[in-house]
């Protein structure tokens, strides 16, 4: 195999017949590139080589299950994607349209080892990417993905005779029925099911019929030019979307599902967004009773409730925080044990007896409705006022080039550390400690904190706060915190602010 070429240009002689690929697309726990501009079809067929490459090297059986989210171009990617891991001489099992969650429980529904799916995931149309893993419920993290960059990038990829191709049916009707298994709600519960005509609209309307949940449809024909908006329960125009529909409809809350399927968004009855962090936390108590003594994961950029609640605390729950990314959360899981992780981006790991371990928005949204049905006098708003009071900002993520974000946020958090320890303030309140473990979370004496960290999928930096004082405090922290970022000529305008 012949090195790719770094540099893509689209309607070249060259762009039609060599691999191109831009290094940058190899991120921490999965690979991601706009299209055409930085991967193109022969690109895709070298990283298929290298990947089946890395699983000879792995000593891995080699068997994939490959799967493609509902976007006009991901049909062509995941054809050149099985190319090349046909090349690598890799029996592949094509399950088609799928999931990413849907892709992943094809791994135990096949019993194969390894599983690429081709996905942007949330990113909008012009993105694509690959999530891949070899040892189940996990994706690949950044010893696995730099692996694959080296062989990919160096050229390294070895043909061998043996490789195979076979489409799978049946497969999204087993994930279906794994999914609801026999459960019937046994309370009324109108839920408007909303898809922003992605992937997930070929699956959420049925899951809900089928355990007996009325849904209000919210763009759920599926549309790959997404017309109303990017499927992304973390961005505030689909959750003041699902909020409108609520509230419209009389709804007992709004679950909402990202371009991948693999996040669930929360709205409540009173058209509340519920950060999934907090819809962690009342998650958490809920199988708390059921499990008590559980260990949970929660990632760095979620709040600081699942170490204070008292309820989870009286129930003796033990609560890890660790780093953010799916791959991370779901290694963290399953190394410590946890019954579930939760991560503020709508990532839950929910892992036996609950779940497979990896994240899946749909088995999130049957466990809500579980939830409710557990709680038949409670609504949704009854459990998010529950939990003790705190304000938290939207994630926010200022544009860092690739190539610069690590080092422009090595230098901040050398900063927010130089700060705790020349004992300055931060919103006029002692710092207590800086939690380094991805990025820097610089936790006030009141518990009340501010993050930013390098995101993992694109050219961002990542900021959230909560205080569990008050408004004022919040902002206070991210004027702060955004002070000490502005630092930094590199970093640009946010994606979205307070």
């Amino acid at each position: 195999m012949t090195k790719p070429l770094s540099e893509v240009t689209p309607n070249t002689w060259s762009f039609l017949r060599d691999a191109m690929i831009a290094p940058t697309g190899f991120r921490e726990y999965d690979a991601r590139w706009k299209y055409p501009d930085e991967i193109n079809l022969p690109g895709m067929t070298a990283l298929g080589l290298g990947l089946g490459t890395q699983m000879h090297r792995r000593g891995i059986k080699p068997e994939i299950a490959v799967g493609n989210d509902y976007r006009d171009y991901s049909l062509a990617i995941k054809n050149a994607l099985i190319l090349g891991l046909m090349q690598a001489g890799i029996r592949v099992k094509d399950i088609g349209p799928a999931l990413s969650p849907m892709a992943y429980f094809a791994q135990f529904h096949l019993d194969v080892p390894a599983v690429a799916m081709v996905t942007a995931s949330h990113n909008p149309n012009g993105w694509t990417g690959v999530k891949m893993g070899f040892d189940r419920p996990l994706t690949h993290g950044p010893d696995e993905m730099s692996e694959l960059r080296d062989i990919v990038l160096n050229g390294e990829g070895v043909a061998r005779p043996g490789g195979s191709y076979e489409f799978v049916d049946g497969v999204k009707e087993a994930y279906i029925d794994d999914l609801v298994g026999d459960f019937k709600m046994s309370r009324p519960l109108k839920v408007v099911c909303a898809t922003g005509n992605g992937t997930a609209s070929a699956f959420a309307p049925e899951v809900f019929e089928r355990i007996g949940v009325e849904v209000v449809p919210s763009h759920n024909r599926l549309d790959y030019t997404f017309p109303n908006y990017n499927p992304n329960p973390e961005a505030m125009e689909m959750l003041h979307d699902m909020a409108a529909t609520v509230k419209a409809t009389g709804a007992d809350l709004a679950l909402g599902f990202d371009g991948d399927g693999d996040r669930c968004g929360v709205v409540d009855d009173e058209g509340e967004e519920i950060f999934a962090d907090k819809v962690g936390v009342i998650m958490a108590r809920d199988l708390a009773k059921l499990h008590p003594g559980a260990t949970f994961v929660a990632d760095v950029k979620s709040t600081g409730l699942f170490a204070s609640d008292p309820e989870l605390q009286a129930l003796g729950v033990k609560t890890d925080y660790w780093k953010t990314g799916h791959s991370h959360m779901k290694r963290r899981v399953k190394e410590i044990g946890a019954l579930a992780g939760f991560e503020k981006s709508g990532h839950y790991f929910l892992a036996e007896p609950v779940g497979r371990g990896y994240d899946c928005g749909m088995r999130v949204a049957v466990e809500i409705c579980k939830l409710m049905d557990r709680n038949p006098d409670k609504s949704m708003s009854d459990l998010r006022r529950a939990l003790p009071r705190t304000w938290s900002t939207p994630t926010m993520s200022p544009y860092a080039a690739d190539t610069e974000k690590y080092d422009i946020l090595a230098r901040l958090v050398d900063k927010l550390v130089a700060k705790a320890e020349a004992q300055e303030t931060l919103a006029g309140r002692p710092i207590k400690e800086v939690v380094t473990v991805n990025g820097a979370r610089v936790i006030l004496d009141n518990g009340s904190w501010g993050l930013v960290r390098a995101s993992s999928n694109t050219p961002n930096l990542v900021v959230v706060c909560e205080s569990s004082e008050s408004e004022q405090e919040m902002r206070a922290i991210f004027a702060d915190i955004d002070a000490v970022i502005r630092t930094e000529p590199g970093v640009g305008d946010y994606d979205q602010t307070i």
